[in-house]
């Protein structure tokens, strides 16, 4: 009975490290059951600066995470793209594969849809707009 007891904790410590693991390796779920929904969306106003890499991390995740963009999409100067998403704290990094990348942290109301702008103006190239 205690080797079952024994082998019953392990599995419940490791279960527990892979979660703590996959929240450090994808930044958190963007949508989190029981929690009520947003929309967030990343548009790019700058003039020159194209985006083919947006993280989007729960503040309380260890890491910004693994790219939320599809595969082969890149935000060009006048277009944007948008995440269902649940409301609360974000960190964002917008950037490009072997380039420096900037850094927003945001928080995104329920029931509402948040835009980051990207104006690439500034010491804080970002604005922010709900609706």
């Amino acid at each position: 009975m205690i080797h079952h007891v024994k082998l019953a904790g392990a599995i419940v410590l490791a279960s527990l490290s892979l979660a703590s693991c996959e929240s450090l390796i994808t930044g958190g779920d963007l949508i989190r059951p029981g929690l009520p929904m947003a929309k967030f969306t990343f548009e790019n106003r700058s003039r020159d600066q194209p985006f083919d890499t947006i993280l989007i991390s729960t503040c309380e995740a260890s890491s910004y995470g693994l790219d939320r963009l599809p595969n082969g999409v890149v935000i060009r100067p006048g277009q944007s793209y948008t995440w269902d998403v649940s409301a609360g704290c974000y960190d964002t990094m917008a950037g490009n594969v072997g380039d420096g990348s900037t850094r927003k942290r945001i928080n995104i109301p329920a029931g509402t849809h948040f835009t980051l702008f990207y104006t690439g103006e500034g010491a804080d190239p970002y604005r922010e707009q709900v609706r």
